[in-house]
C-alpha cells in the first residue's frame, strides 16, 4: 500500500491495527501474554513490533522466537520475509535469521525443554517470543529465557508468549495470566519477587474480531472454524474462553450454576472435611457445608437441602503439579489452625493410600496423633457390580435435578475451580479420568460425595423473623490495573 508524504509516495509495509496490536507495539512490560484467541493477529503483531523496535535501536537489537519445533515456524518466517525484506533486511537459511536493516538480528528456534534453553545461556537476546506456548505442558522451559533475556544500550527487554485455548499448557496459562474470565481489555499485573523487586506482567487479549485484516481479506474464515466439531473448542477460539476445554471430563461444570459468593454459613449445618494426600505432589484439603433446608443467597439463588457446598479448601502446591512436601504433622497443624473458627469436632474422609503403613505409623495415624481425625474415603472412582462410582456422583450433584445443582463451591476455592472443568477423559479408559493431569482437589471432592453427607436438622429456635435463608453474601474479585 502506498502512502502520500508531501510529494513522496511512500510504501507502507506494516503498520498495527488499532486495538491489540497497537497496544502490543506501546507496551514496554518485561513479560507480555499477548492474544488468547484464534485469528487475533498475534504473529503480525509481534514481527511488526521488532520491526519497530530495531528501528529505534539499531543493532543493539537481538531477537529469538521460539516453537517447539523449527518446521512450526515456516508460516511466521515467510510472513516475517514479507514484512522484514522491503525494510532492507537480509535473510539466511539453517539457522532462519535476519539481519536486519539497522544493523540489528532476528533468528528463529526450537525450544522442546530444559536443556534447550539452556543452551542459550550467555547469550545477549533483548527480545524473546514464545509462539503456540499451548503446547507446552510446563512452563519450565520458557521460564528459562528470563536468564537468557539481557538488556544492551538500553534496549528494554521483553518476553511474549502467544497462545490459544487448549492444549497441554491450558492449565498453567490460564492461572498464570489471570484468563479466568478472559479479560475485556488489556490489563497489568505486579508479581512480587523473592529479592522484594517487583515483575510486572501484561496481559493483551486479541480475538478474531479484532483483526480486521483477516475478517475482511477471508469472510468465511469464521463460518470454517465452526466446522471443527467441537462446541467448546470453538467457543474457546472465538472467544477466549479458557474454561471451555474440548473433550472435558465434565461439560455438567460451569462457574454460573456452581460458583457462589462467600456467604455466613448457618452454625447448625453439618461440616466436614475431604483430603487427598500429596508429597512431591500436592495435597488438597477441602471443607464441606451441608444445608438443612433450602437456602436463599443475598442474589436470590436457592442452594438445596442436602447439597454440597465447599466453603474453604487448601492446597499444598508449590508450582504446577508440585507438591510442599511437608510432614503429616505440619498438615494437621495447618488443619486445626484453619479450622480454629468452626465447630468443634469437624472429620472427615481421607485418600485410602493415607492409611496404609510400611514398618511404620500411616500418614493418617500420625495426623491423628496431632489430633486431626480422618475415615478411609470410598475410592472407588468408576461404577462396578451396578454401584455408582465417585466420578458418577459428582456428575450427578453437578446436574442436580437439571435446574438446581446439588454441588456449589465458594468463589474463594480457586484450585477446583479451576483444576475440575479442565479434567479430560483417560484415553484408554474413556469412563475415567486421565490421572496424569492435575486431580487432585477433583479427587477429595468424589470423596466427599462418597461419603454419605448426612443433613442435620435445623433447630426450632434457629430462624430468626426474617429468615435465615435470606443471609447475604460477600466476595470480591481480584483487582488489576489497567494498561
Amino acid at each position: 500500500m502506498s502512502v502520500r508524504y508531501g510529494s513522496l509516495d511512500v510504501v507502507m509495509v506494516w503498520q498495527p491495527q488499532p486495538g491489540p496490536q497497537k497496544a502490543l507495539v506501546d507496551c514496554n512490560a518485561p513479560e507480555v501474554f499477548f492474544g488468547g484467541a484464534r485469528g487475533g493477529g498475534k504473529t503480525d503483531g509481534v514481527l511488526g513490533k521488532w520491526a519497530l523496535k530495531e528501528r529505534r535501536y539499531g543493532k543493539a537489537f537481538n531477537a529469538v522466537g521460539f516453537r517447539r519445533t523449527s518446521v512450526s515456524f515456516e508460516d511466521a518466517i515467510e510472513r516475517a520475509k514479507q514484512i522484514f525484506l522491503p525494510l532492507g533486511a537480509r535473510f539466511t537459511d539453517k539457522p532462519a535469521r535476519f539481519r536486519m536493516p539497522n544493523g540489528g538480528r532476528v533468528s528463529f528456534a526450537y525450544l522442546e525443554n530444559d536443556d534447550d534453553a539452556l543452551e542459550y545461556q550467555g547469550r545477549n537476546v533483548t527480545d524473546a517470543w514464545v509462539e503456540e506456548t499451548g503446547q507446552y505442558q510446563s512452563s519450565s522451559p520458557i521460564d528459562k529465557l528470563f536468564g537468557v533475556l539481557r538488556s544492551s544500550s538500553g534496549v528494554p527487554v521483553q518476553l511474549v508468549l502467544t497462545a490459544n485455548p487448549g492444549g497441554a499448557g491450558q492449565h498453567w496459562i490460564r492461572d498464570r495470566y489471570k484468563l479466568y474470565p478472559f479479560p475485556r481489555g488489556p490489563k497489568l499485573y505486579k508479581r512480587l519477587l523473592p529479592n522484594g523487586q517487583s515483575h510486572s506482567v501484561a496481559v493483551i487479549p486479541s480475538r478474531i474480531t479484532d483483526n480486521r485484516i483477516l475478517i475482511d481479506s477471508d469472510p468465511g474464515y469464521i463460518g470454517r472454524l465452526h466446522l471443527v466439531g467441537s462446541q467448546q473448542l470453538v467457543q474457546a477460539w472465538l472467544e477466549g474462553d479458557w474454561s471451555a476445554v474440548e473433550g472435558a471430563f465434565f461439560p455438567e461444570w460451569s462457574n454460573e450454576k456452581h460458583v457462589v459468593a462467600q456467604f455466613e454459613i448457618p452454625s447448625h449445618w453439618y461440616r466436614f472435611r475431604s483430603g487427598d494426600w500429596g508429597s512431591a505432589r500436592p495435597f488438597s484439603i477441602g471443607w464441606w457445608a451441608v444445608p438443612s433446608d433450602d437456602f436463599r443467597t443475598d442474589d436470590g439463588r436457592i442452594l438445596p437441602r442436602g447439597a454440597l457446598l465447599r466453603y474453604r479448601e487448601w492446597y499444598g502446591s508449590s508450582g504446577p503439579n508440585v507438591g510442599l512436601k511437608l510432614p503429616a504433622e505440619q498438615v494437621a497443624e495447618g488443619i486445626k489452625a484453619r479450622e480454629r473458627d468452626d465447630p468443634k469436632g469437624i472429620q472427615g474422609v481421607l485418600d485410602p493410600a493415607a492409611f496404609s503403613s510400611d514398618g511404620g505409623p500411616s500418614i493418617a495415624e500420625r495426623m491423628s496423633t496431632a489430633g486431626v481425625y480422618f475415615r478411609p474415603a470410598d475410592n472407588a472412582r468408576v461404577a462396578r457390580n451396578g454401584a455408582m462410582g465417585g466420578w458418577d456422583q459428582v456428575r450427578s450433584r453437578l446436574i442436580g435435578d437439571g435446574a438446581r445443582p446439588m454441588l456449589y463451591v465458594f468463589s474463594t476455592c480457586r484450585d477446583l475451580i479451576r483444576t475440575l472443568p479442565a479434567l479430560q477423559h483417560d484415553r484408554d479408559r474413556p469412563e475415567d479420568v486421565d490421572t496424569e493431569q492435575e486431580d487432585h482437589a477433583p479427587d477429595e471432592c468424589r470423596y466427599a460425595c462418597m461419603s454419605r453427607p448426612y443433613v442435620r436438622e435445623a433447630p426450632k429456635d434457629s430462624r430468626p423473623k426474617n429468615d435465615y435463608r435470606s443471609v447475604s453474601g460477600y466476595g470480591g474479585a481480584d483487582s488489576a490495573l489497567t494498561i
